[in-house]
């Protein structure tokens, strides 16, 4: 009995490692963080930066919740947002949302993911990366 069970979970390790196809960018494979708001706003969820073939990529995941302001965008941040990494306009207030990381940033040397007004000149949002 002892050797059909460890055959039986052997097996089904096997199975279950092969039959799970490539995700890419589909999450789960990068470093995450948690957003907190920032000046009185509500940023909640997370967000993650993947690199793959040399291309990065971040990712707001489905439990993202912003609550509104106006011109909000995605930058990335080294302990304090930087400018020069915007990558657009939040696409909505809630949802899983992909964003590319400018050429010529390498997403490695940041550790944060803002969510930034830029007509104003503040913070809405901040998640730190592990």
């Amino acid at each position: 009995m002892t050797n059909r069970r460890s055959f039986l979970i052997g097996s089904a390790t096997i199975l279950a490692s092969t039959a799970m196809p490539s995700l890419g960018f589909a999450g789960g494979h990068g470093r995450v963080g948690e957003f907190t708001g920032k000046s009185n706003h509500v940023t909640k969820g997370r967000a993650e930066v993947v690199t793959k073939n040399g291309k990065s990529q971040v990712i707001l995941l489905d439990d993202f919740w912003f609550d509104g302001a106006p011109d909000p965008k995605v930058a990335l941040g080294r302990n304090g947002y930087d400018k020069d990494t915007l990558m657009g306009l939040l696409k909505a207030n809630a949802g899983q949302q992909t964003f590319d990381v400018p050429a010529g940033v390498d997403a490695a040397t940041y550790n944060e993911v803002w969510i930034w007004c830029e007509k104003f000149n503040v913070p809405l949002g901040v998640a730190k990366l592990n």
